[in-house]
């Protein structure tokens, strides 16, 4: 699905640069649920916003489902963001002045998904996320864990084959990120969705079948999740 060959990302300041990323070469293959770890500075969230194509790599090639992203404009990355991805966000990133079912239904209105097919999808991923007496509320009326079910809800109603997530329980209590890691769970499991998520959580780790570890900007190690380490 995911192939980077000598991914490299660094900032210029006048003639010196400040490398991010260096020589990253990884595949990830459909199905996967990576987790991308490692130190504060390491690189992590730049890695995460290459594969989802919010930024671009200085050098080096990324090919997503065989197709040279490194070579395409925006508008194609774009393109490909929309129709294959979806992203959670530590931050919410939910739109203010939308209500919980407009936020939700904002994908399928890029996607120009008909009024019909739309209102179908958003009740069946309300109901999913027992979150149907909340669909005319605004973001600012929920709870931290609240919100960020429905940025979950968001990133997963057009049935991504590529779900990202930076950081996803990094503002809310033990008990809501359980959850919000649970939905995860069983998106890969029942579903196959592909899952890269970054966390500093040894415990969300686990919920994954594989870990990256970077180390200013290197992978450092790359291994599988033991297994009698899951969680139940």
């Amino acid at each position: 699905m995911i192939k980077l060959k000598g991914i490299e990302r660094f900032y210029k300041t006048g003639f010196h640069k400040t490398w991010v990323l260096k020589n990253i070469n990884l595949e990830i293959r459909e199905g996967e649920f990576v987790t991308i770890m490692g130190p504060s500075g390491a690189g992590k969230s730049t890695l995460l916003n290459l594969i989802g194509m919010l930024e671009e790599p200085s050098g080096g090639e990324y090919h997503f489902f065989d197709e040279p992203v490194h070579n395409f404009n925006e508008r194609k990355r774009n393109d490909l963001h929309k129709h294959y991805m979806g992203f959670v966000f530590q931050a919410y990133h939910l739109i203010d002045d939308l209500t919980v079912y407009e936020n939700i239904e904002t994908p399928l209105l890029y996607r120009k998904v008909k009024s019909s097919e739309r209102k179908s999808l958003v009740a069946d991923i309300l109901d999913r996320f027992n979150i149907v007496a909340k669909k005319d509320l605004f973001p600012n009326q929920l709870s931290g864990g609240q919100q960020q079910l429905v940025g979950v809800a968001r990133a997963i109603i057009s049935k991504p084959k590529l779900l990202l997530a930076d950081e996803p329980t990094g503002n809310l209590h033990t008990s809501q990120g359980e959850m919000i890691m649970d939905v995860f769970k069983k998106l890969h499991e029942e579903e196959s969705v592909t899952i890269v998520q970054v966390t500093h959580s040894e415990k969300n780790a686990q919920y994954g079948t594989r870990i990256i570890n970077l180390l200013d900007g290197w992978v450092d190690t790359d291994e599988p999740v033991k297994q009698e380490a899951l969680p139940a």
